[in-house]
């Protein structure tokens, strides 16, 4: 039973620590920090709000955090998940990718939408809003084709 109190009163120590060590946050100065990517592919208010509610979060310089987003170990979890979301795909840095990887990155949100993996269940778990219905899946899907035909 000791050990017990003494492992755990070592854990609140280390959780309380740990506080101090968050990793730096993707806010972006910049408030068209994903202007170039909708002027280019044209993106239409409608997409704009779906893009706004399921992509943007992990896929650009500027994520809007949650309340918890700051608290360890959840905001390492985060983090790496953002870390991760603009090694894929960054709309931030649309004008960097080649005319190449622009269409296939296209083509992958195309398939990953319409598969249902994006955005991730993580994700709505907590952002219901970013919930796709069917209607959103088939306007991402046409604007994206539509899109693709540019390149």
């Amino acid at each position: 039973m000791k050990i017990l109190k003494i492992v755990g009163l070592l854990l609140l120590i280390g959780i309380i620590i740990i506080q101090f060590f968050n990793p730096e946050k993707n806010i972006s100065e910049d408030v068209n920090y994903v202007s170039a990517f909708e002027s280019e592919t044209m993106v239409t208010k409608e997409v704009e709000v779906i893009l706004k509610s399921t992509c943007y979060d992990c896929h650009s310089a500027h994520t809007d955090y949650p309340w918890y987003g700051s608290i360890a170990p959840l905001s390492f979890w985060i983090q790496d998940h953002i870390e991760h979301g603009k090694e894929e795909l960054n709309f931030s840095e649309w004008t960097n990718y080649s005319i190449k990887k622009k269409d296939h990155k296209l083509e992958e949100i195309i398939e990953e939408v319409e598969e249902g993996k994006m955005p991730l269940k993580e994700y709505t778990y907590t952002h219901k809003d970013a919930q796709l219905s069917k209607e959103q899946v088939e306007t991402l899907v046409i604007w994206a084709k539509a899109a693709r035909a540019n390149y």
